[in-house]
């Protein structure tokens, strides 16, 4: 399935995408697309519906977040040794974690807004997992049967704030807007392998990266599992699995985006996203 939140900023109604395409509202049948609605019992019996008997939703509504009520958005950097390459960095002996801040999540098609004074902000197309079953301490084996489902998600990241301003990676990668997600998540039946999904990024109509999660250093079983070792994750948390080659910090010279700049991003089966920059505003 493909379920999605539609509708206005946080007034979004749960609803899903039948085999046509088409938005099919969820309303009556759960409150919202989150923590509750992430475990196998209830996937299942979203399952068992009729969808030729759900409403039909008209138009062409905005897209939300396909998951309400993240608690923990956790990332994994350098996951990709061609991206490890272009950073100027040693592949990791372990995965690399650190948080980006569930503020910033939105939209996959809601405008990227470039923080107050940034003069280093960049692109990260990532494969995004998202936890439908409590994990703690899980073996790699078993580590995918905790995943409700999967979805694309735009890494966005100031490098200025993440690399030069001491500290942890973090503050670069929380910003406001730094999180689109979406436009559904797409459960893990439909997902036979999440390591042979090829991935890409536009930048103003021009290829800037492509790539596939079949290159990742550290699977998403590996991640899960190993991420788990370390806090329990909860249903409706997200991990951000790391981005392929072709950031505009490993361009030479070095790119980064401006106002009216259009990402245009995608993953085989996740669907598309689409971002216009924006300068700050409060």
């Amino acid at each position: 399935m493909k379920l999605v939140r539609y509708g206005n900023p946080g007034k979004e109604k749960p609803g899903l995408i039948d085999a046509d395409g088409k938005l099919r509202d969820l309303s009556a049948v759960v409150k919202d697309i989150g923590p509750e609605q992430l475990g196998d019992a209830a996937i299942a019996k979203l399952r068992k519906l009729k969808l030729d008997k759900l409403p039909l939703v008209k138009g062409k509504p905005r897209f939300g977040s396909p998951v309400a009520n993240v608690g923990k958005f956790i990332a994994i950097g350098l996951n990709y040794a061609d991206h490890a390459a272009e950073s100027g960095l040693p592949v990791p002996k372990e995965p690399v974690v650190f948080m980006k801040a569930t503020s910033c999540i939105q939209g996959p098609n809601d405008p990227v807004m470039l923080p107050k004074g940034s003069v280093k902000t960049d692109w990260e197309v990532e494969l995004g997992v998202v936890i439908g079953t409590q994990a703690r301490y899980v073996s790699q084996k078993s580590a995918l049967d905790y995943v409700a489902g999967y979805c694309t998600i735009n890494d966005v990241s100031e490098r200025e704030y993440q690399i030069e301003r001491g500290g942890t990676w973090d503050k670069g990668k929380g910003c406001d807007t730094f999180g689109p997600l979406g436009p559904w998540l797409v459960t893990r039946d439909e997902i036979e392998n999440p390591q042979k999904l090829s991935m890409w990024l536009d930048l103003n109509g021009q290829r800037v990266q492509t790539g596939s999660t079949k290159t990742m250093i550290f699977t998403v079983a590996k991640i899960v599992s190993y991420v788990s070792q370390f806090m329990t994750l909860m249903p409706g948390d997200v991990i951000t699995t790391g981005t392929p080659p072709g950031v505009g910090m490993g361009m030479k010279p070095p790119l980064y985006l401006k106002k009216g700049d259009v990402m245009t991003l995608g993953i085989e089966g996740l669907g598309e996203q689409r971002q216009e920059v924006i300068p700050f505003k409060l």
